[in-house]
C-alpha cells in the first residue's frame, strides 16, 4: 500500500467527496488502513464486525449462503465502494459475506467514529443513504431477473451489468468470469451457464478474447 496520508486517501474515495476540508480531517484521523489477501474474508454473514470498510484498491464479492452451503453471488465489489453500513445503522448481523478476489486495500471506520461523523456530517449522511437506495434497487432487479427471465435472460443481463465501455465503442467485461461464478450469480447449475454462453458465443452476442476478457453486443439486450 502507497504511503499516502490518510487525508489524501479519502479525497480519493467518492463518499467523501463532498465533505469540507475540516470534515475531512475529522474523519482521517479516526481511519486505519488495512490490507487483505485474496480470498480473505472482510465481513461474514451472521456476524457483526462494527466498522465501515471503504474499498481503495482491488476487488470482493459479496455472497449469500443457505443452511445447505449452496452461494449465491449478489454483486461485486471495486474501488471506491463500501461495506457494513447496514450492519452499523440497525446493528444486526452482516446479511451477507464480502470475500476478496484479489488483494485488496481498504479504509475502516469503526463503529463509534462512524457514529459521530454520520451527525456532523449531511454530506455524508446523504451519500451513504443514496447508496443504499442504490442497492435496494440493484437488488429488486435480481428478483425479479430470478422470478421473471429464464436462465438466457439472467446471464444477459448479469453480463451487461459487468460490461463497460472501452473507449473504442465496444462493451467490454475486462475481468474473466467463471461459469461456476456466473451460475452463482444468476441461480442456475454451472452446466446449464456453459451451454447458454456456448449459444450466445456462437450466435455472435459475445465474443471471449485470447486474455479471459470478454466482447458483449448491444443486441444482448433484446434477450433481457
Amino acid at each position: 500500500m502507497s504511503m499516502l496520508s490518510n487525508l489524501e486517501l479519502l479525497r480519493r474515495v467518492p463518499l467523501f467527496s463532498a465533505l469540507t476540508p475540516a470534515q475531512s480531517a475529522s474523519i482521517a484521523d479516526a481511519i486505519v488502513k488495512k490490507r487483505f489477501k485474496r480470498s480473505e474474508v472482510i465481513v461474514e454473514q451472521g456476524k457483526k464486525s462494527d466498522a465501515l470498510y471503504i474499498i481503495l484498491t482491488g476487488r470482493a464479492r459479496v455472497m449469500s449462503t443457505d443452511t445447505r452451503g449452496r452461494e449465491v453471488i449478489l454483486a461485486t465489489l471495486q474501488q471506491g465502494d463500501y461495506l457494513g453500513e447496514m450492519s452499523l445503522i440497525d446493528d444486526e448481523p452482516h446479511s451477507a459475506t464480502v470475500r476478496t478476489e484479489i488483494q485488496t486495500d481498504v479504509l475502516v471506520l469503526a463503529r463509534d467514529a462512524f457514529g459521530r461523523c454520520l451527525p456532523e456530517n449531511a454530506s455524508m449522511s446523504y451519500n451513504i443513504m443514496r447508496g443504499l437506495v442504490q442497492r435496494l434497487r440493484h437488488a429488486d432487479r435480481k428478483i425479479e431477473s430470478l422470478a421473471l427471465m429464464d436462465v438466457y435472460g439472467r446471464v444477459a443481463r448479469s453480463l451487461i451489468e459487468f460490461a463497460v465501455d472501452d473507449g473504442q465503442g465496444n462493451l467490454k467485461i475486462r475481468d474473466k468470469i467463471s461459469r461456476q461464478d456466473l451460475a452463482k450469480m444468476v441461480g442456475a447449475s454451472r452446466e446449464m451457464v456453459s451451454r447458454v454462453m456456448k449459444d450466445l458465443e456462437e450466435r455472435g452476442f459475445v465474443q471471449t478474447q485470447t486474455d479471459g476478457s470478454m466482447i458483449v453486443k448491444d443486441r444482448l439486450s433484446s434477450l433481457t
